[in-house]
């Protein structure tokens, strides 16, 4: 009896988290003139692909999808190199500063994001990288680094050192014992933090839009915002448009859910 209300109650919380993604889906496919009628429409009975086509059509598309993946693919791979070396360097030397250290990135992840926007713009000023993918992507890797760190740091605890003395034993140098024997038992909790590299940079629109003053630089969220003027909002095409932003994130985490709950785990409490 307690296994089928706890299953009952599982199920309730589903579908009130899936209700809105169902809704948003839902709506993408509506006719323009039954979006916003009084009356919920819950199945989809009359179904249209008019809003895709709009959302595919508004400027600036392309270019700003090309955007986005360059600076995701970028973020992602310089976040997981920086945060690994500087977790493997925490775990396994012993150095002047390193508990500052620690105690720096730990206070770096409770400043709200809001309140670094004026700092990292007036840095990339003063090193002209404003209005560039290049700043860009080094201010979110500078957003990202302090979890990714604090993560991996966690992660690589739980590794015995034996295995790399062994390895060191058997004439392998550290940069190799790093690639063979580290780099393997630290997947899962690379993926983990990858995940979040990429929905940061991925979803981001407050730095895309500060730092990013030509518009052929903007990224997608600063291309979902084209969709509502002083004229009014598409809500069609708005809709369509945040169901295709939303797959990128979808299809990246299906394909990397099965080591991220044992990678997030095993960072968060060990160590």
């Amino acid at each position: 009896m307690r296994r089928i209300g706890r299953n009952t109650i599982a199920t309730v919380f589903c579908l009130v988290w899936i209700f809105p993604v169902y809704w948003m889906v839902l709506t993408a496919f509506k006719p323009a003139g039954k979006i916003l009628q009084p009356t919920p429409q819950f199945l989809p009975i009359d179904v249209t692909l008019d809003n895709f086509a709009d959302a595919l059509a508004k400027p600036g598309f392309v270019q700003d999808l090309v955007n986005s993946v360059v600076v995701v693919v970028a973020v992602v791979a310089l976040s997981i190199v920086v945060a690994f070396l500087a977790a493997t360097a925490l775990t396994r030397f012993r150095f002047f500063g390193r508990r500052s250290f620690l105690i720096g990135v730990l206070v770096l992840q409770m400043v709200p994001v809001p309140a670094l926007v004026i700092p990292l713009f007036l840095g990339l000023k003063s090193a002209h990288l404003l209005d560039t993918l290049f700043g860009l992507v080094l201010t979110y890797v500078a957003l990202v680094l302090p979890f990714t760190i604090w993560t991996l740091r966690g992660f690589l605890h739980g590794i015995p050192v034996e295995l790399e003395e062994a390895a060191m034993v058997d004439g392998a140098t550290r940069g190799r014992v790093m690639r063979s024997v580290l780099l393997p038992l630290v997947l899962p909790g690379l993926i983990a933090t990858s995940v979040f590299a990429f929905i940061t940079a991925w979803n981001d629109f407050l730095f895309a839009y500060v730092i990013m003053k030509d518009s052929s630089g903007y990224t997608l969220p600063v291309w979902l915002v084209s969709f509502s003027t002083s004229t009014g909002t598409d809500y069609g095409g708005l809709i369509a448009a945040s169901t295709l932003f939303a797959l990128p994130v979808v299809v990246f985490f299906a394909l990397v859910q099965r080591h991220l709950v044992e990678g997030m785990t095993a960072g968060a409490v060990k160590g």
